[in-house]
């Protein structure tokens, strides 16, 4: 099985991972190319040799107008280049005029979330492509919707930083179709310390939209002062990977280095290894308790909790207890470095006084998602193989929100796709 492993032990921007991902391709210039022919205004993508503590790599040397984002961390000394930096650059306008922010590039414009559809959705690449972007994108104004308080359609990423992460974000999505690893895993993220410079303000490590999109996804600070994971790359990872954890058992056919701009004493890389493994065992822990006394809808909350909180399943089943009384039992099933923190989530959300914990493995088939075209519009198939199985299934939500909007039954939409 053709599967794509992503070391994020020293962060994870956009253009480290297209950088990383650049160099397990064969033929490297005609990625080049394609991106520079996309018509991204003013965008120009290129690729440089790097080294980092004795490594080579690549750097991805995106500009606009031929201007490089460039961000700062609060000590004073210049950040490598993590082109979106939502947290900075989105924020809302009471005027429709010009600002100056007080950094070096002056004034600019601004788009919106729907600027940025558009952008999208007018490149030549494939539906596939614009879906997994415009999908990656909308974690990001998400994310910025939460941070700022306001509605999605209000956020607003100044041009550069725009323009650039598109170019990041379609670079990835691109590649990953060259590559069409049946199974993507990525090791926990780390993310740096200390504070950044924003136009809001300092703020700390991980940036607030950062942070909300790792949400469910193991990481790490260390000693590292920077940031060293930009709300782009949490998307791409968040979107992309089926599970964070160790490499699996493969063997490598290719190994990229996605360099990043600033040096430290480890190698500032993002490393990506494609190879061939075997169907997967992987080691999982059931966290349960027992309880009588809560209410039905009290048990609800927590289980939404939960799996906000980032458990792989959450589910109850019917009991008794002592003195013949009806209660549930509450399962959670989660990887082992997850259960402390989700064993604290269940104590916090439900009445129990004790969480019973089971460490075990469990076999499981390889999971991918590819995005189908109907007539109605797109819909999300996840696909599961291994072991001699292979079975597809339509995404309930897609399918749902296509039924609404065209006014058709749901079956209507299943049968066309």
């Amino acid at each position: 099985m053709k599967t794509l492993y992503l070391e994020c032990g020293m962060g994870a921007a956009g253009d480290m991972l297209m950088a990383a991902l650049l160099e397990l391709i064969p033929d490297r210039q005609a990625f080049l190319d394609q991106m520079n022919g996309l018509g991204l205004p003013g965008i120009r993508v290129d690729a440089e040799p790097a080294v980092k503590c004795g490594i080579s790599g690549t750097h991805m040397k995106i500009t606009v107008n031929g201007q490089e984002e460039e961000s700062f961390d609060a000590h004073g000394h210049e950040h490598e280049h993590e082109h979106e930096h939502g947290h900075n650059h989105a924020h809302e306008h009471e005027h429709e005029h010009e600002h100056d922010h007080g950094h070096e590039h002056g004034h600019h414009h601004h788009a919106t979330v729907a600027d940025i559809d558009g952008i999208i959705g007018g490149l030549d690449v494939s539906d596939r492509v614009k879906a997994d972007a415009r999908a990656v994108y909308a974690l990001i104004a998400e994310a910025e919707s939460r941070v700022h308080g306001r509605p999605v359609q209000e956020i607003h990423f100044h041009e550069v930083g725009t323009l650039d992460a598109v170019a990041d974000v379609v670079g990835v999505c691109l590649l990953m179709e060259r590559i069409g690893a049946e199974r993507i895993v990525a090791s926990p993220v780390h993310v740096g310390s200390g504070h950044v410079h924003c136009m809001h303000g300092i703020l700390p490590v991980p940036a607030p939209a950062t942070a909300l999109i790792l949400e469910g996804i193991p990481t790490y600070g260390g000693q590292v002062q920077g940031e060293l994971c930009t709300p782009t790359g949490a998307a791409l990872l968040k979107h992309f990977v089926s599970r964070f954890g160790d490499r699996p058992v493969m063997a490598a056919e290719a190994i990229g280095y996605g360099m990043g701009k600033k040096d430290f004493e480890q190698a500032n890389c993002l490393r990506a290894f494609l190879g061939e493994s075997e169907s997967e065992r992987e080691e999982i822990t059931r966290l349960e308790c027992n309880l009588d006394d809560m209410t039905g809808e009290e048990i609800g909350f927590a289980m939404e909790q939960l799996f906000r909180a980032g458990a792989r399943d959450v589910y109850t089943q019917s009991i008794g207890m002592k003195k013949s009384r009806p209660a549930v039992l509450l399962s959670v099933i989660c990887l082992p470095e997850e259960a402390d923190r989700l064993a604290a989530v269940m104590m916090k959300h439900t009445s129990t006084l004790g969480i019973r914990r089971q460490d075990m493995s469990r076999y499981v088939l390889n999971r991918s998602v590819e995005t189908v075209n109907t007539a109605y519009g797109p819909v999300r198939v996840k696909t599961a193989s291994g072991m001699g199985v292979r079975r597809s299934k339509a995404e309930y939500d897609d399918l749902a929100a296509l039924a609404e909007k065209n006014q058709v039954p749901l079956e209507t939409i299943r049968r066309e796709l």
